[in-house]
């Protein structure tokens, strides 16, 4: 089991900045761009404002933002600092403090009344605030901790459930709000999609083949720096018939640019080939929340 190690000042100070500003985006967001164009943002935020709508249109009361969240957040953030991790969980709440009483405190600011436009630099911005809670090492909340706790204690892919889950949100809202609402909500949970998986690395797989001369040496490096295994290959070189090693190792995506570094710093002719991997199916290490 892996030890988690103290922080240094310098890190506590890079994660409650990148927490801090993913939430005031993710509040500007919320009231000048999915409030703007009636949207469902999914998760336990889009439940949120669902569940305010409801208590505006059907019995007239305005309940806030903030008491909505924090209620649904409870029970996902004890599960979270009881399987994922204690840091994780407390930005992660910093998170969902922070982002729940600026939505209630900052005005929305009337920037296009195009739907479309709404969805699409919308759901960008909500992309890019979530891919900042995520180099912090810490999420929006909600589903995420569930997602998290059954992907990582139960090897459960628990993203297709959350997907279910968001559909019969957009449902609701389309039977209650119109459909064109829960159509243009789509659109948004595409963009913010996007932006997460292009920003964020850590759950990319990339394959790596190294040809070296000093081969144990950079395994070492590999083994060091990620707690990845890797394979040892010996063929012959055919351009000059020599004896060559080539290490095979398959690494998470936010690992790849310290590797290449160290290897070329054991080997500086070390030939380095990086490849893109779709899928692992196998004991595949995954670096656990703190």
């Amino acid at each position: 089991m892996d030890r988690v190690r103290p922080l240094t000042v310098s890190e506590h100070m890079k994660r409650l900045l990148l927490v801090i500003a993913a939430s005031v985006i993710m509040a500007v967001n919320i009231n000048s761009f999915v409030d703007a164009g009636g949207l469902v943002p999914g998760g336990f935020t889009g439940l949120a404002l669902l569940l305010q709508r409801i208590a505006v249109q059907f019995w007239n009361i305005a309940l806030p933002f903030s008491l909505i969240n924090f209620l649904l957040n409870i029970v996902p953030a004890i599960i979270s600092y009881k399987f994922i991790g204690k840091r994780f969980t407390v930005y992660s709440c910093l998170v969902i403090v922070l982002t729940s009483i600026l939505t209630d405190m900052i005005p929305g600011i009337e920037i296009t009344n195009d739907v479309l436009l709404i969805c699409v630099f919308g759901g960008l911005i909500q992309g890019f605030s979530v891919s900042l809670c995520l180099l912090a090492r810490a999420t929006s909340g909600g589903t995420d901790f569930i997602a998290v706790a059954l992907s990582e204690k139960l090897q459960v892919d628990a993203w297709n459930y959350i997907l279910v889950g968001n559909a019969l949100m957009l449902v609701a809202a389309g039977f209650l709000f119109g459909w064109d609402k829960a159509l243009y909500s789509i659109i948004f949970q595409f963009a913010s999609t996007q932006v997460v998986k292009i920003v964020n690395p850590r759950y990319k797989r990339i394959t790596l083949f190294i040809i070296s001369e000093k081969a144990e040496d950079i395994y070492e490096d590999i083994r060091k720096l990620t707690n990845h295994s890797a394979t040892l290959f010996h063929g012959t070189g055919l351009y000059n018939e020599k004896e060559r090693s080539m290490v095979y190792s398959v690494v998470s995506g936010d690992d790849i640019k310290k590797i290449i570094k160290e290897v070329k710093r054991t080997d500086p002719r070390a030939f380095i080939n990086v490849l893109k991997t779709e899928q692992v199916s196998g004991n595949f290490y995954q670096r656990p929340n703190d």
